[in-house]
């Protein structure tokens, strides 16, 4: 029995049964100084209601980002004691169920722990409150776990996706590698005619293996987790625009677990303030940094001819 448990049977004891204090602890096998015994830790308010607005704010963050989020605002910085206040509060997120996923065996691709080593490029379905279908194409950094790009429409096309790539790669410079999977988009004669142009290594996942591109998966499932399960999108624009602001937050301000809960612009900047590669974090070495593609991803077929 725990100590309210315990408290709660002597008090029943000696109201129903007129049995002494000493008696009733002799009985239940507990000390008079437990019974007695009054909490004295502070009621906190200020950190509950922070807590609780952070709660409504992030509604699929679990105790362990908000503390976080909390530390930094300097109002807590034992994370048994937010788990304990996150426990009272009532505040665990409801696990969502997930169709299950393929898994195989990975072929060892490592990638230097620098920005641009590689990207991973996938899309996401949804739509508007009037039924029409969107498609967002995301473009993750694996290395970073940034969202460097993020276009949202009705359709995209392979040439669309080509000129998106473009772009960034106008402004960010070029990758050492992108990996997809076999979407049509991404086997389209318009990107394979771009790879050739541009010179960069696009390699493909194995069939039925998403996994392989597990970096853009993982982001892909915290965007639908957090913003378009939570979201109605009423039109375009509207949908544009909170991707955006979501992107952004998620680059500049959400703790990332798999950097040391750092927000990926900050673990970039990191990355790039290092002029040594030697002196990388200690979990970036001597180990894949982002999950491996299938060895025989190159795709070397030749544009067919138009029409």
């Amino acid at each position: 029995m725990t100590p309210a448990a315990k408290r709660l049977a002597v008090a029943r004891l000696v109201q129903a049964h007129e049995m002494s204090e000493r008696r009733t602890c002799h009985l239940i096998g507990t000390d008079r100084s437990m019974i007695r015994y009054c909490a004295r830790r502070p009621e906190d308010a200020a950190l509950r209601d922070r807590m609780r607005d952070l709660a409504g704010e992030r509604r699929r963050f679990g105790y362990r980002r908000l503390h976080v989020l909390l530390r930094q605002e300097g109002l807590v910085e034992n994370r048994n004691k937010t788990e304990r206040i996150y426990r009272e509060e009532g505040l665990s997120v409801k696990r969502r169920r997930g169709r299950k996923k393929a898994t195989g065996t990975r072929a060892p691709l490592l990638v230097e722990a620098v920005p641009n080593a590689r990207w991973s490029v996938d899309f996401v379905h949804d739509q508007l409150t009037s039924g029409r279908r969107l498609r967002i194409l995301n473009v993750i950094d694996d290395v970073t776990k940034e969202c460097l790009a993020v276009v949202v429409d009705t359709s995209i096309s392979g040439r669309r996706v080509a000129r998106e790539l473009s772009g960034l790669i106008a402004t960010r410079g070029s990758p050492g590698m992108i990996v997809s999977d076999h979407g049509t988009e991404f086997t389209s004669n318009a990107m394979l005619e771009w790879t050739q142009k541009t010179g960069v290594p696009w390699h493909f996942i194995a069939p039925g293996k998403p996994m392989q591109n597990g970096i853009c998966e993982a982001f892909n499932g915290r965007m639908r987790d957090e913003l378009l399960n939570e979201t109605l999108f009423v039109s375009l624009d509207h949908a544009r625009d909170a991707t955006a602001r979501w992107v952004a937050d998620y680059n500049s301000c959400r703790p990332h677990s798999a950097l040391g809960y750092m927000p990926p612009a900050a673990y970039a900047a990191k990355l790039t303030a290092m002029d040594d590669p030697l002196h990388a974090p200690e979990t970036l070495r001597g180990s894949p940094i982002a999950p491996p593609a299938h060895p025989r991803q190159a795709d070397r077929r030749a544009p067919a001819s138009g029409g």
